[in-house]
């Protein structure tokens, strides 16, 4: 039986990435528009995020960029716009990919640091993914794409502000998977484990690294292009019955 490629094509549709000036979220930009998706890549340092979408126009994609705060709901407000401008003033699919850590054993966590995270996480995945709202499609074709973690899954040692805001990820994707559905809008969430900026602490650190390719039965870390293909599967028609999921893309590590 063929395979109907038609089912991973994003060609007409728009997408909006935060936090994708490097690592995970680059390479979901670059994903997306390598299946012909018109990308708008955000990041709160303009500059990396122009880069990235100079990269995608330079390989035949089609981008644009802004600097984005995704705790700011009218600067979220104005990326919504204009990544709906792409494609005719609809948005197709948000990528909720914005976060930072700041690790600490749980007696050295200040209220500041706890706040920080949370707010990026949570507050900024609610803030993007309601300004997105008015313009994310609705015939079938509407996704949000949030991204968490094992932490949020199972917990990570000197991390509980980070595992909070993660758990607090699943919790909106789940209760939004369930009220958008009856506007067609499919809402999953991605938990990634690769190489990146934020994760090279653990890697470098001959302790922390054995510790984690010891829990992954693959044995080896991904890169960001490697767990890109999952984004873009939940982006697609092949994912149209697919919602309120948390899908691990780590190795085997949380199964």
């Amino acid at each position: 039986m063929a395979v109907n490629n038609s089912l991973f094509d994003l060609t007409g549709r728009s997408a909006v990435v935060t936090g994708a000036a490097g690592g995970i979220g680059s390479a979901v930009a670059e994903a997306l528009a390598t299946a012909g998706a018109a990308v708008l890549v955000t990041d709160i340092d303009g500059d990396a995020a122009a880069a990235v979408a100079e990269r995608i126009s330079a390989n035949g994609g089609k981008a644009d960029s802004l600097a984005l705060d995704v705790r700011d709901r009218e600067a979220a407000d104005a990326a919504m716009a204009r990544a709906a401008g792409l494609t005719e003033g609809v948005l197709h699919i948000l990528v909720n990919n914005a976060g930072v850590t700041d690790p600490a054993m749980f007696a050295d966590t200040t209220v500041e640091s706890f706040q920080r995270i949370h707010d990026i996480h949570v507050l900024g995945a609610f803030t993007c993914s309601q300004a997105a709202l008015p313009f994310l499609s609705t015939d079938g074709r509407g996704r949000i794409i949030n991204v968490t973690s094992s932490a949020g899954i199972t917990g990570t040692l000197g991390q509980v502000n980070y595992s909070a805001a993660k758990a607090g990820i699943i919790g909106i994707t789940k209760s939004l998977a369930r009220e958008l559905a009856r506007k067609k809008i499919l809402v999953n969430a991605l938990a990634p484990l690769a190489a990146t900026p934020m994760t090279e602490t653990i890697r470098t650190d001959e302790k922390f690294a054995a510790n984690v390719l010891n829990r992954i039965p693959l044995r080896r870390w991904a890169s960001p292009e490697e767990v890109a293909g999952a984004f873009v599967f939940l982006a697609t028609d092949a994912a149209s019955f697919v919602t309120g999921q948390v899908l691990p893309v780590d190795g085997g590590m949380v199964m």
